[in-house]
């Protein structure tokens, strides 16, 4: 017989308006065991036996703590579907995924013809994404939440798969699961959950996995280098001065072996250092390049990303490993173009992205871009600023603002990554310009140069000389660094799990789709997203 309790309330001076039926008492609660003070009052009227009732009706009315009871069996076996709630962010990753055309998307399908069945696809996509969603990226923790988790006992079906079948999945569709962000992103477009006026292009610098112990640092090879030839010239002549002295045994010693077999390691690495024209080189990481990672500078990659500004959904992501962002925004806005079918009305992005070239290309594309100059473009402009400088490309000149003319002087080389030729003009009146030092500190004068795309640069000056696109540029912060401080910080994701740039890549797709589905949750539950 179970246990019922009757919840106290306090009575007037009428013990019978306490309620309407009388107590139900547990049968567990013997009013004998409790003592001759809480027993059941005798019949009889006056305060004492109100209040000798009151006292008992309390005691029968405690509350008691809830146990387990682990011999309670069920009438009807219980379905998956009574293990979670409705709105329940395990059933939107379900329904996505089994929206998704798998196999079109690059997924291998494997059906074994003997033996045991092997999982499907989706089973496996979906524990990675849920579990991406939950801050979890290795495949022993997606195991052990297959058993402890609500959501993946769901997901799953109460199937189990180890760890080994995960990771094999994540090796074996590497590009299926890149995929995903883009299905993703058409299924919020189709429902106008996609801002198509604002995005903002950034990025972050991710740690790699690799340590920073085993890498190669071409300073300090050098400097092993210098220290290990003093250690054997040293030792050498101990030995030559040692054999002088009648010494027997004329092999050289075994520190002396080892310390010229680590020479000749350490001259080894400096030489494929100097063969792939690098100062650093981690052999954990290939691919991996230093860089500026807050105060320090470590081995990391580029992670890249274009935010819109309604939502904040990532609509495109990509990883490189160069250490800065100069040539990364045409590719940016045409994974955009993919994703999405079109590019927004203006992209902005800071200085890391100034490149004239790329300018120049986002324009050739009809990509309409605003990058951060640096340099003021108002009245408060200094008089001698090269964006005063006029070009005149038939002419091959350029004219000062106080009208000198600076003839051609010579060409000069930039950029190794992508290199390009700029044209060099000088003033040739430098010597009795009455300007001359205020115009440049030279003392040959002062020079100008021209880019091969001048003209691109010269109409992104003029573009952002209107106010609103300057209220437009300064939206750039608050549109994405957001999403990179909810990587790091909410998500937990500040070193990658991976090496190599392939699979890299992968993950910060994979990352950046279970953002997004942390972003759509909640349309979805309002019923504004549906994957059917």
């Amino acid at each position: 017989m179970r246990v019922s309790f009757l919840n106290f309330r306090k009575m007037d001076h009428n013990p019978n308006k306490i309620r309407s039926s009388p107590p139900r008492r547990s049968p567990n609660l013997d009013s004998s065991a409790l003592g001759e003070d809480v027993s059941k009052p005798k019949a009889g009227k006056g305060p004492e036996v109100t209040v000798a009732r009151e006292e008992y009706l309390w005691e029968i009315s405690m509350s008691y703590g809830i146990e387990a009871d682990y011999k309670q069996q069920w009438v009807f076996p219980p379905s998956l579907e009574d293990l979670l709630p409705s709105g329940h962010p395990a059933r939107l990753v379900r329904e996505f995924v089994d929206a998704q055309d798998l196999e079109k998307l690059g997924f291998k399908t494997q059906i074994a013809e003997t033996g045991r069945p092997t999982y499907a696809a989706g089973l496996l996509v979906k524990v990675i994404l849920y579990g991406y969603m939950n801050r979890s990226r290795s495949t022993r923790q997606w195991e052990r939440s297959c058993y402890n988790d609500i959501g993946m006992l769901w997901l799953t079906g109460m199937n189990y798969p180890d760890h080994v079948t995960l990771w094999r999945c994540w090796n074996e569709n590497r590009k299926g699961l890149r995929n995903l962000l883009r299905q993703l992103l058409q299924v919020a477009m189709a429902a106008e959950l996609v801002s198509m006026v604002l995005h903002a292009v950034d990025g972050t610098k991710i740690l790699s996995q690799a340590s920073e112990q085993k890498a190669w640092r071409k300073a300090s090879l050098e400097e092993k280098v210098r220290r290990l030839n003093g250690a054997i010239e040293e030792m050498m002549k101990q030995t030559e001065q040692w054999g002088s002295e009648g010494g027997g045994d004329h092999q050289l010693p075994e520190s002396l072996r080892e310390k010229e077999k680590l020479r000749d390691l350490v001259q080894s690495q400096l030489k494929q250092l100097q063969e792939e024209q690098r100062e650093h080189f981690n052999p954990g990481d290939p691919d991996a390049r230093v860089m500026k990672c807050g105060a320090r500078k470590q081995f990391a990659y580029n992670a890249q990303a274009v935010v819109e500004e309604k939502s904040q959904l990532i609509v495109a992501a990509d990883v490189v490993s160069d250490e800065s962002d100069n040539y990364q925004l045409v590719p940016m806005l045409e994974q955009v173009e993919r994703n999405l079918g079109q590019v927004a009305e203006q992209t902005v992005a800071d200085a890391g992205y100034l490149a004239t070239t790329q300018v120049a290309e986002a324009e050739e594309k009809h990509y309409s871009v605003l990058v951060n100059l640096q340099e003021p473009l108002t009245d408060e402009c200094p008089p001698y600023h090269a964006s005063r400088f006029v070009y005149d490309g038939a002419k091959d000149h350029c004219v000062c603002p106080v009208g000198q003319v600076l003839q051609f002087d010579r060409e000069k080389r930039r950029d190794k990554l992508q290199p390009y030729t700029v044209r060099i003009y000088r003033c040739s009146n430098y010597a009795t310009c009455p300007v001359r030092w205020q115009c440049s500190s030279s003392q040959q004068g002062r020079t100008v140069q021209i880019h091969p795309n001048h003209a691109a640069l010269v109409r992104q000056r003029e573009k952002q000389r209107d106010d609103k696109m300057r209220a437009l540029l300064k939206q750039r912060g608050a549109i994405v660094e957001p999403v990179f401080g909810w990587a790091k910080a909410v998500m937990g994701f500040r070193r990658w799990t991976f090496r190599g740039t392939e699979k890299v890549q992968t993950q910060w797709s994979v990352l950046c789709t279970a953002m997004n589905l942390r972003r759509l949750y909640t349309y979805w539950r309002a019923g504004k997203l549906c994957f059917t």
